[in-house]
């Protein structure tokens, strides 16, 4: 159930911190040796150190914010940049806000 998975990923404080600082990447993370933070997303080691938490926690944070639909991963090198899926977002929040 896709919805299920939208509510679960919306239901986490730090999961909601990063959703917010990839909409702005230039005001929110410094530049990158690979990658444009607008066109390819963000390192996910720049953005597990700005959380303040271990690689593994971050993945985690961002798996289940992949399975929502809400970022899409972009492997670069040995790294993966992720970046918000407006679309994706656009429509979930078009869901959220649907008949109950």
């Amino acid at each position: 159930m896709p919805e299920l998975e939208l509510v679960k990923a919306l239901a986490n404080e730090r999961r909601l911190l990063i959703m917010d600082w990839l909409r702005d990447p230039e005001a929110h993370f410094p530049p990158q040796r690979d990658g444009d933070l607008v066109e390819d997303g963000v390192c996910a080691l720049l953005i597990a150190e700005k959380l303040g938490v271990s690689a593994p926690t971050c993945g985690e944070h961002l798996k289940v914010l992949g399975r929502a639909g809400l970022i899409r991963g972009k492997k670069i090198k040995s790294w993966v940049f992720y970046q918000r899926d407006e679309a994706r977002i656009a429509a979930a929040k078009a869901d959220l806000s649907g008949d109950w």
